[in-house]
Formats: structure tokens, C-alpha cells, sequence
């Protein structure tokens, strides 16, 4: 028993590896492994950004958005207005932040719930775009730079540049949320909010900056992602804001407290692309890899759960 309470969630997902070996040996190859990983790299930022925010007592349901506008202001400088790499990346993560700007100014100046007011920047980001685009339609731009192009299809010294970014988020996201005194305070807020003003700790001023920080980070999976299709896509964001959200509950899960924390969510995050890596090998019909991933997805979670009532 003790075993399952510390260990259950693990042992789940080396079953799943064992399986997933087993039936394809394909799946065991390094370019395989690679590939999965690399795959990975944008949701992990994304459920990181996540992580923050629900470390912090609240949800973004916005996080798509975020990833759109970042991915729109780079291309549109890039495209309209012949900016240099870098500066597009700039303007990039500005466009993201402004979104977070948006949820804070809702969330701590208004004082709407996180989940209404991200819920409205969800609904509004999105009326936004398709009017921006005449409907929906993707800006694309072929003469994208290749500096800019290879934060999605580059490598460096044959570590391809999206895990190099992921990495680099990860690292950052760890030593602020699980080793700095902001980190802390942010998982007093949202522990106990009325016990953290009354410490004196400023929560309107750090969930302001939290937001902001979260939206402007989901900006930099948009830069990515455009950069692999060298167009902007509309709402092509709100594919991830399910699984950023189950990796970040799958990490919380299965943490000793049952706190949002960045390793867990990076195991979440990986769990989910070894799962849905593995039923591509497998060959299932589109419809019924859907299926099979919510199950497993629902069983993990449910596993999860129980693994923390065990603990």
C-alpha cells in the first residue's frame, strides 16, 4: 500500500512505456524518443505558464489566447513590417503579456473570478482574431527569416532549438516558483490568500505580475509554433489549453502536498506526449485515439487522485 500511495502515479507510466515498447520497437528508438520530446516542447510551456497561475489559486483559461497573440504580433512585424528576428520575438511576447495585462486588470482591479475574467479574454481574444483575419483566415509569411524559423526547426549542437527553449522556461520556471522567496509567497497566496495579506505580503501587486508573466511565457510556445508553419493560424492556441491544464492537475496529483509544482507538471506533460506518441505508433483510427486518450487521461487523473488519498 505504501507503494502505491508514493509511487502508484510512476509505476502507471513505466506500465505505459513497457507497453508502448512492447508492441512497436519503433517506439523505443532514439529519434522516436527524440521526436516525442520535441513535440512536447510547446505544451510544456504552455502548462508551465499554467502552473504559476494555479500555484497562485487561480486558472487561465486564456492561455491559447496568449499563444495566438504572441504568434500574430511576431509574424505581422516580421511580415508588415520588415522588423528584424529578434525584434518580432520582442513584440511577440509583448502582444502575450498584453493579454495578461487584460486578466490582471479584470482580476485584481475588478475583481472577477479567474475563471470568469479569463473566460472573457478567451471570448474576446477570439472575436478579435477572426475580425483581424476577415473570418479566421491564417497569415502566412514564406520569406520568414531563418533565425526566425529556427526557433521551431533549428538545433544546436544537434539538440533541436525547441527542446533548447522548453528547457531553458523550465529551468527559469523552477528556480522562481520552487526556489525563490516570490515563489514562495506565491504558493502562500494560494494556500491561504486572507493568511498571506495578513503577512504582508503585497497579493494584489504579485497576482498582477503573475498574470503577466504567465501570458507573456505562453507568447513565447506562439513564436514557436508560428515559426514551424511560418504563418499565424487563429485560435490554433486553444488545442493546448486542455492538456496544459490536465498536465498541471496530473503534477499536482501526484506531488507529496498536492501542489502545483513545475517537475510534476513536466512529468504530466510528458506522460501526455508518450501517450498520444504511443497510440500514433499503434495506427488506431483518428476517432478512436481521441477516445482512448480521454480514457487513459481520465484513469491517470482518477490514479492520481486516489494515489494522493492513499499518501
Amino acid at each position: 500500500m505504501n507503494i502505491l500511495a508514493r509511487y502508484g502515479f510512476l509505476l502507471i507510466i513505466a506500465a505505459f512505456f513497457i507497453f508502448f515498447s512492447l508492441y512497436n520497437p519503433a517506439f523505443l528508438t532514439i529519434g522516436n524518443q527524440l521526436n516525442m520530446v520535441e513535440g512536447s516542447a510547446v505544451l510544456l510551456v504552455l502548462a508551465l505558464s499554467m502552473t504559476l497561475v494555479v500555484a497562485m489559486g487561480g486558472i487561465d483559461l486564456s492561455v491559447g489566447i496568449a499563444f495566438d497573440m504572441g504568434a500574430a504580433f511576431a509574424v505581422v512585424a516580421l511580415k508588415e513590417y520588415d522588423s528584424s528576428w529578434q525584434m518580432a520575438c520582442l513584440v511577440g511576447v509583448l502582444g502575450g503579456a498584453g493579454v495578461g495585462v487584460l486578466n490582471a486588470v479584470l482580476i485584481v482591479g475588478l475583481k472577477v473570478s479567474p475563471f470568469m475574467a479569463t473566460l472573457g479574454t478567451f471570448f474576446i481574444g477570439s472575436s478579435v482574431q477572426r475580425v483581424f483575419t476577415n473570418g479566421g483566415g491564417p497569415i502566412s509569411h514564406r520569406r520568414m527569416p531563418q533565425e526566425y524559423r529556427d526557433l521551431a526547426v533549428g538545433d544546436v549542437f544537434g539538440i533541436p532549438t525547441e527542446i533548447i527553449i522548453a528547457a531553458v522556461v523550465l529551468i527559469a520556471y523552477f528556480i522562481f516558483l520552487e526556489r525563490s522567496i516570490l515563489g514562495k509567497r506565491i504558493h502562500a497566496i494560494g494556500l491561504q490568500r486572507s493568511a498571506a495579506n495578513v503577512a504582508g505580503i503585497p497579493v494584489r501587486k504579485y497576482m498582477f505580475v503573475a498574470f503577466v508573466i504567465a501570458s507573456a511565457t505562453c507568447a513565447i510556445g506562439g513564436l514557436i509554433g508560428s515559426a514551424n508553419i511560418r504563418m499565424f493560424t487563429p485560435l490554433a492556441g486553444f488545442s493546448y489549453l486542455l492538456d496544459a491544464i490536465a498536465a498541471v492537475f496530473i503534477g499536482a496529483s501526484i506531488h507529496p502536498k498536492g501542489r502545483p509544482n513545475v517537475i510534476g507538471t513536466l512529468i504530466g506533460v510528458l506522460f501526455l506526449g508518450m501517450i498520444g506518441n504511443g497510440l500514433n505508433l499503434m495506427g488506431l483510427n483518428f476517432n478512436l485515439k481521441d477516445a482512448l486518450s480521454g480514457l487513459i487521461l481520465v484513469g491517470a487523473l482518477a490514479l492520481a487522485v486516489g494515489q494522493k488519498r492513499l499518501r
